[in-house]
């Protein structure tokens, strides 16, 4: 054979190779980026599904985590850079983003069936399946508070925004949601007369005068962990947390205690973002982290209440019992209405925004 003909062979049998490499992505590992928030609540979704996940499939979960909303969603979409595969969204922000189009519209009809053989559709609560999301967990907001830092323990929602009788610095996630309810209910508002009070432009100069009286003493905070660490170090007497985390933290001995009074109830979702390279796998790993098995295992890392009804039946009933879900816990509970948010946040967060820079002086006869 000729040198150049053996040379053109080599080249031949070279690139056949690598083309067979390279259409091999069924079989290959592959790799997904997976959004969700962060401390105990993400750590339980690693050790309940994620890792078990990469090991039966051989496939890379790299974890993000973000403290919410759809900012980052809407620029990768539509700048057709989509980097965030599958991501843990709050319900409300799942319906704003599945109605500007930039979530995948999913097919509930894969999803795993109950072991009994129930299809999904009828596992999942209510609300558990949207046009563009899957449900995970039902999560919680509650007052948590350190021990022994007032002569008599806080015992109702009111008790946060008593500077007098509880004296100390307060917590607050940075967002009108959850603050506005809650600051409407301890001036006496009904549960049920809470959305249609905070529709009208009264009902809303009425909540902002109630957090007015506590903002100079207010330490905002805006991941789950953060919040967390404020009541570890002191910093705060008093916070609004997620009922996971600051469970999670008094399992590690930290003198925190939970007021469920009031708390406020919600519904976190899987989402796969439009235009995305890894649609199919993405589709495959919400499949598998909302399998009745995954979310009964991420509840025994975090005690937040399973969107499936088989999945709180594999709940030991001592663990159901610390679930936001639990009777005792729901008697004065407060549903957040996704679908109230997702239509009135862009009018409301840049008033809280102007809201938040505005001076407000402090009373004197209030501590400092």
């Amino acid at each position: 054979m000729k040198p150049a003909l053996a040379g053109l062979k080599r080249y031949c049998v070279a690139a056949l190779w690598l083309s067979a490499l390279l259409a091999q992505p069924a079989t290959a590992q592959q790799s997904l980026n997976v959004v969700s928030w962060d401390g105990a609540y993400v750590k339980s979704q690693i050790l309940g599904f994620i890792r078990p996940y990469e090991e039966a499939t051989g496939h890379r979960i790299n974890v993000i985590q973000y403290s919410g909303g759809i900012d980052t969603i809407r620029q990768q979409v539509r700048a057709w850079n989509v980097s965030w595969d599958v991501v843990d969204l709050e319900l409300f922000d799942a319906m704003r983003a599945c109605k500007e189009g930039l979530l995948e519209t999913i097919d509930h009809s894969i999803l795993t069936p109950a072991p009994d053989g129930t299809p999904a559709a009828e596992d999942f609560i209510e609300l558990g399946q949207t046009p563009c999301g899957v449900g995970n967990v039902v999560g919680s907001t509650v007052v948590g508070y350190r021990q022994n830092s007032f002569k008599q323990k806080p015992t109702q929602l009111e008790d946060l925004f008593d500077l007098k009788r509880f004296p100390g610095r307060r917590g607050l996630r940075k967002s009108p949601k959850g603050n506005l309810e809650w600051a409407l209910i301890s001036d006496g508002v009904a549960v049920d007369e809470v959305y249609p009070l905070l529709s009208t432009e009264a009902g809303l100069k009425r909540a902002f005068a109630v957090l007015d009286k506590i903002k100079p003493h207010v330490d905002w905070w805006e991941t789950g962990q953060q919040a967390v660490h404020m009541l570890e170090s002191g910093r705060v007497a008093m916070s609004s947390v997620y009922s996971g985390r600051i469970a999670a933290a008094a399992e590690r001995g930290q003198p925190l205690e939970i007021l469920w009074d009031h708390q406020i109830w919600y519904y976190d979702v899987w989402a796969i973002p439009k235009n995305g390279r890894n649609t199919e796998l993405a589709m495959d790993f919400v499949r598998h982290a909302s399998s009745t098995e995954s979310l009964a295992a991420q509840a025994r890392y975090i005690p937040y209440g399973p969107l499936r009804r088989s999945s709180v039946a594999l709940l030991e009933p001592a663990l159901r019992e610390q679930l936001p879900t639990s009777q005792k816990h729901l008697a004065t509970a407060v549903k957040l209405d996704a679908k109230w948010w997702s239509e009135h946040l862009d009018s409301i967060a840049p008033r809280f925004s102007r809201w938040l820079e505005r001076p407000v002086m402090v009373p004197k006869s209030l501590p400092r």
